[in-house]
């Protein structure tokens, strides 16, 4: 096991209410989904202490102050919204003041920690622009800027990534070609970042240097739907995450 601090993985759940019509008749079910399986046992496989925040507990068990933040070596943000960090119950249903964990996330990658954010429908700005992260501190912190409305590009048809730096220390060895992607969050790279990998003439993978921290945007998903069975099976997949999670965490 690695001894460097623990990974954060926030986010990467759902909760899913149907409603059933059956002639005069209705009914409701309601069930309960994660979907960072195949990223938590990627890292673990790395020798990764990985610790696992769903969006539900979120909004109250997300640090509130730096001292929280600094127990983790990265933090990985996967389909969490910006509100659902930045309206503790305290605030949205006390009307009481609250840190702004947004600004926290900036702060602690600028004193040495890592961020990653994965795409997906509720990151970067995400479906109808509701991840709203675009102009905020966390995208401060980011090698990317953001688009101000939804920012998605769904590619059923598939989209297959393009690596524009082999000897990154992200993607070195890793086998190549790269499986197709579904679909991913289209932003913009900071200048002074560097282009890892992309699909089409969009940003796929970015990583740069940020105060004495290190962020990469990696700009599809870890999981289902963008990412589909062939590029969660791919022997490239498990290195991939390991190596990014190593990259982010050797501060400079």
């Amino acid at each position: 096991m690695h001894t460097s601090p623990a990974i954060l993985i926030a986010g990467e759940s759902w909760i899913t209410h149907s409603v059933h019509l059956k002639g005069f008749d209705s009914f409701t079910t309601t069930s309960y989904h994660e979907g960072a399986g195949w990223l938590r046992e990627a890292l673990h496989g790395g020798g990764f202490a990985v610790e696992f925040l769903p969006n539900h507990l979120a909004p109250t068990e997300f640090p509130t102050h730096l001292d929280g933040l600094r127990r983790y070596g990265a933090i990985l943000l996967s389909d969490i919204g910006a509100n659902t960090l930045l309206l503790h119950p305290d605030t949205f249903e006390r009307s009481v003041s609250t840190p702004n964990r947004l600004a926290l996330l900036r702060d602690y990658v600028a004193e040495g920690g890592g961020l990653i954010m994965i795409g997906g429908y509720m990151s970067f700005q995400g479906i109808d622009g509701r991840a709203r992260y675009h102009d905020t501190p966390v995208e401060e912190a980011l090698p990317v800027t953001m688009l101000a409305h939804d920012d998605r590009v769904e590619s059923p048809q598939g989209c297959t990534p393009t690596v524009c730096a082999p000897d990154h220390p992200i993607v070195a060895g890793l086998p190549s070609p790269w499986p197709p992607l579904l679909g991913y969050n289209r932003v913009i790279p900071r200048p002074p970042a560097t282009l890892i990998a992309r699909v089409g003439e969009d940003p796929l993978l970015v990583a740069w240097q940020y105060g004495r921290g290190r962020a990469v945007v990696f700009t599809s998903d870890c999981g289902p739907h963008w990412c589909p069975p062939d590029f969660l099976s791919w022997h490239g997949y498990a290195t991939l995450w390991q190596q990014m999670i190593a990259w982010v965490t050797t501060t400079a």
